[in-house]
């Protein structure tokens, strides 16, 4: 039985993915990385509080087989370019490294659609350089999911991408070829499709989009 180290566990697909670990006999202790305590009551969680500045003082914990990072924030909560740099770059980038230098072999990184480090714009140049540092550090395998519009219930409250989740799945048949990449995805199937990803790992680095992850969920 394997263990998991997982970051940003209380986010729209990190909670999910929590949940689907700890149901999942494949992982003996699931370590969760958090800024504060979860309200969640598992024999096989064990929680860490930390943050990007505290993960040296707690790296002799940060032990495991697999693990997953999904992070990110949002302009609004971070307008601030060099702050969402931090949660969108350095925090991945600097959990991976510490858990690959404490034996962990695959890596499972929850990206974006379009990230390219030669991008123009900051979002996706940003998800692409953090893509390319983690995929720097030569985990054995490391897995990069880049889902596109999410769908799923948030705690915050955000009329606009509400208005955008009922349009999206109507958009989705229309999205053939290159675009299909950008279809509408559910977060509980990106969560699915990390952990199934995690179990049977073969390429030293691959890439899921929209069809990938559909095909591990089906």
């Amino acid at each position: 039985m394997k263990k998991a180290l997982i970051f940003g566990a209380t986010g729209l697909i990190g909670s999910h993915l929590l949940e689907l670990l700890l149901a999942n006999p494949d992982y003996s202790q699931v370590i969760a990385v958090v800024r504060k305590p979860l309200q969640i009551n598992n024999p096989k969680l064990k929680v860490l509080i930390g943050d990007l500045k505290t993960l040296p003082d707690i790296k002799s914990e940060l032990i495991a087989d697999d693990v997953f990072i999904a992070l990110g924030t949002t302009k609004k909560n971070t307008p601030d370019e060099h702050e969402y740099y931090q949660v969108d770059h350095d925090y991945p980038v600097e959990a991976a490294y510490i858990a690959r230098e404490n034996g962990a072999k695959c890596v499972n990184f929850v990206s974006a659609v379009g990230a390219d480090v030669n991008s123009s714009i900051f979002y996706t140049r940003t998800k692409g350089e953090a893509e390319r540092d983690i995929i720097a550090l030569g985990y054995p395998h490391t897995e990069i999911f880049q889902p596109s519009m999410l769908m799923g219930n948030r705690k915050e409250h955000r009329p606009m991408e509400k208005i955008f989740m009922r349009v999206w799945p109507k958009l989705n048949p229309l999205l053939g070829g290159h675009w299909k990449r950008y279809r509408g995805i559910d977060v509980r199937d990106v969560a699915k499709a990390m952990i199934r990803a995690a179990k049977n790992p073969t390429d030293k680095v691959k890439i899921y989009r929209w069809q990938e992850m559909k095909d591990l969920v089906q």
